[in-house]
């Protein structure tokens, strides 16, 4: 269990951590397009919007054919979200047939859930952690609460949670 004190260092360290990460936007756009292809990182996490959190997001162009793919909006001001991150990543691990994006609603410089945000405004997101999934052709099957009811089958399934 992390207690407020966990969560608090934890969101100052993934702060500052992104902030120290910032890469050209190319040379991301073109590792994300190779990663994106090959299916390389399918059934592990991947962060899909780590240089422009909070922004507008086709959402349909990290759907991974072949795959059930998860996309979980989430925040890093949000407990439940940062409890799951770590349930999520043992689930990829677990389940090669899933490929499981995140995908973060903040905006830089935004402390608390950021729901104005135009990523959260465009796909009308009004709670986190909240997901979406895709079957293996692309299609949407779940989103909202019966995605996450499915999310948290494939956690008990696998043994990460009760």
């Amino acid at each position: 269990m992390i207690d407020i004190q966990q969560l608090r260092h934890y969101v100052k360290v993934m702060s500052r951590a992104r902030k120290s990460l910032a890469r050209p936007p190319v040379l991301v756009a073109l590792l994300a397009l190779g990663l994106f292809a090959s299916g390389a990182w399918a059934g592990a996490l991947a962060d899909a919007n780590p240089n422009n959190p909070g922004e507008t997001l086709d959402i349909n162009s990290l759907v991974v054919k072949g795959k059930t793919t998860v996309i979980d909006f989430h925040s890093p001001f949000c407990p439940p979200c940062v409890k799951l991150a770590p349930l999520m990543a043992k689930l990829a691990k677990k389940r090669p047939d899933l490929a499981i994006i995140k995908v973060n609603i903040n905006r830089p410089g935004v402390n608390g859930i950021d729901w104005r945000s135009p990523l959260a405004q465009q796909y009308q997101i009004r709670q986190v952690p909240y997901f979406m999934i895709f079957n293996p052709q692309g299609q949407p099957v779940a989103q909202g609460r019966e995605a996450t009811e499915k999310v948290g089958g494939w956690l008990q399934e696998a043994g990460l949670m009760k």
